[in-house]
C-alpha cells in the first residue's frame, strides 16, 4: 500500500463519521502489525467519547455506545473498504497521558474477499487458530511474496497439502493406525 492509498483510507474513515468523532487514524501496512499480511493493509481508528477529557477510562459500554450511534457508518464502511484492507479496528481514544485500554475495540473484518485457490469452489473448511512466531510468519509471508499463496491461511493449507503428498506421510499414517490398533488391545 503506497502513501496515496493510506491517505485515501484515512480520509475515507474520517469522512464516514460526523466531524470530530474520529480523533486519529493509524494506517497499518505489512510489518507494522503481525496480523497484516504482505500486500494488505489495516487501520486503527480512535474515536472521541464522552468523559475522555475528564480522565475517565473507557469500558465495554464506551465501545458499545460508539457502535450503536454509528451503526450506519460502520455498515457503509464495511461494504466500501478497498479490497486490500484486511480489517479496521475502532478503539476509544485515551485521555492525554493515559495508556490505551487493551481489548476494547470493534473490528470490521473483510471475509471472503479472495477467490478460492485455483478457481475451485470453496471446500468444507474448518477454521483453525494458530499462534506463530516471527520465523514462521516470515516463512508464510515469503510464500505469499513468491506467489505460491495469496494469504497466510492459504500458505498454511499449501504446506499441509505438501506434507500430505509426501510418500513418508503415507507410512506415518500406517504407523499411527498400527499404534491405534495396539492401544485398542489394552
Amino acid at each position: 500500500m503506497d502513501d496515496a492509498a493510506a491517505d485515501h483510507l484515512e480520509e475515507q474513515l474520517r469522512s464516514a463519521f460526523p466531524d470530530g468523532v474520529i480523533a486519529r487514524v493509524m494506517v497499518l501496512r505489512h510489518g507494522d502489525d503481525p496480523e497484516v499480511e504482505p500486500g494488505q493493509g489495516a487501520a486503527r481508528a480512535f474515536f472521541d467519547w464522552a468523559g475522555r477529557l475528564d480522565g475517565r477510562q473507557a469500558d465495554p459500554q464506551t465501545v458499545h455506545a460508539f457502535c450503536v450511534a454509528n451503526s450506519a457508518a460502520l455498515d457503509q464502511l464495511n461494504s466500501e473498504l478497498p479490497s486490500f484492507i484486511e480489517w479496521v479496528e475502532f478503539r476509544p481514544d485515551s485521555p492525554p497521558g493515559a495508556a490505551a485500554p487493551e481489548g476494547l475495540a470493534y473490528r470490521i473484518v473483510r471475509h471472503g474477499k479472495r477467490a478460492a485457490p485455483s478457481g475451485k469452489a470453496p471446500e468444507e473448511l474448518t477454521p483453525v487458530m494458530a499462534r506463530l512466531g516471527a520465523a514462521d510468519l516470515a516463512t508464510l509471508d515469503t510464500l505469499i511474496t513468491a506467489g505460491i499463496a495469496n494469504s497466510r491461511t492459504e500458505a498454511l493449507r499449501w504446506a499441509v497439502g505438501r506434507i500430505r503428498a509426501h510418500p513418508a506421510y503415507a507410512r506415518l499414517q500406517q504407523r499411527v493406525q498400527e499404534v491405534d490398533e495396539l492401544k485398542a488391545q489394552f
